[in-house]
């Protein structure tokens, strides 16, 4: 994705046009490409920023939309297929949705999209029976079981701080499910409440097992591509869902589901993958916590949804522990 700034352009026009006059200096030339840097880095760190905020909505068209879990990943799956491929063929880039050459690679894709789509059905099933923020923060656990299942099942090296990140972590999930603070016990059904958490946790292992088959593809997938076949993944598989669960009835559901295809994966999409092309790993970990900080926000916002202190310290202690599993220096080896 390019970025062009008119500001930009017309000081390096002017630059070009002075190079012979005015040469510059050993400094100018050193600091010229520390600017350009700095400022590639700010962009990233507001789209970074855009984009977390933009998907820490999403779980506000999930309830307002109303409709079925598997009705309401359906038309997320079909409306962000269309957005995905309409800006890539805007940006000149259809060709590398195809997947051309890369016939076990498509075999990943297809994969993946299986697993997202579980991931982004029990999602959505666990928000109405717990809360936006309990749902995404829960949601967010993931990166936990990649570095389990990447020690059991790809014997991948993990080194004894994120061991303990990972203890720490897990610590910090028992207490944002609330379950230790009797809250499924105040809710009207508390066995839902509970259904509910063990939804959130199914959709992180099946999120955690996208990123490690994603990182299995035998040649690199574009990230557009990935995102791509998964959505034409879920329109076939749940191309039976509306059909079965009924179709929105209202205006306003049709645009609340629109919303989740066009903004949360099209939109939202384009701006994150823009913004990590920008940033360094450890700058990419810290902001990727937008998008659960935002939820947290935007539930107390909407429906009045607090967490209790017990789960905001849980928060605070996962967050702590992920930063530690995800930063530079902290990263999972790769198998010899």
């Amino acid at each position: 994705m390019r970025f062009t700034w008119s500001s930009e352009e017309t000081t390096i026009g002017a630059m070009n046009h002075k190079a012979s006059a005015l040469p510059l200096s050993p400094a100018s030339l050193a600091s010229t490409p520390d600017l350009a840097t700095q400022a590639r880095e700010r962009t990233g760190q507001w789209l970074m920023i855009v984009g977390g905020v933009l998907l820490g909505t999403i779980g506000v068209f999930v309830e307002e939309a109303g409709q079925h879990p598997l009705v309401t990943v359906w038309f997320r799956c079909a409306f962000g297929a269309l957005a995905l491929v309409a800006w890539c063929l805007a940006m000149g880039r259809g060709r590398e949705l195809l997947l051309r050459d890369q016939a076990r690679s498509r075999w990943v894709a297809c994969a993946t999209g299986v697993f997202m789509v579980l991931n982004w059905a029990l999602f959505f099933a666990a928000i109405p029976r717990t809360s936006i923020a309990v749902a995404t923060v829960i949601f967010h656990v993931q990166p936990i079981w990649v570095i389990v299942f990447g020690a059991l099942f790809l014997r991948e090296a993990v080194s004894p701080v994120q061991w303990m990140a990972t203890l720490a972590a897990l610590a910090g999930l028992v207490l944002t499910t609330g379950l230790l603070d009797g809250i499924p016990a105040g809710t009207a059904d508390g066995g839902a409440y509970v259904a509910g958490v063990l939804m959130c946790l199914g959709g992180s292992f099946c999120y955690a097992a996208v990123t490690l088959l994603a990182s299995r593809a035998p040649e690199p997938i574009s990230p557009f591509a990935l995102s791509l076949w998964q959505c034409l993944v879920g329109v076939v598989l749940l191309a039976w869902a509306p059909l079965a669960f009924g179709w929105p009835h209202t205006a306003a559901a049709w645009a609340w589901l629109t919303g989740l295809g066009v903004l949360h994966t099209g939109l939202a999409y384009v701006i994150l993958f823009a913004g990590m092309a920008r940033l360094a790993l450890g700058k990419i970990a810290v902001l990727q916590f937008v998008y659960p900080l935002t939820a947290v926000l935007v539930d107390w916002a909407v429906y009045g949804r607090t967490l209790s202190p017990v789960q905001l310290g849980g928060v605070v202690l996962m967050a702590a522990a992920l930063w530690t599993i995800r930063r530079p220096g902290r990263a999972v080896a790769r198998p010899a």
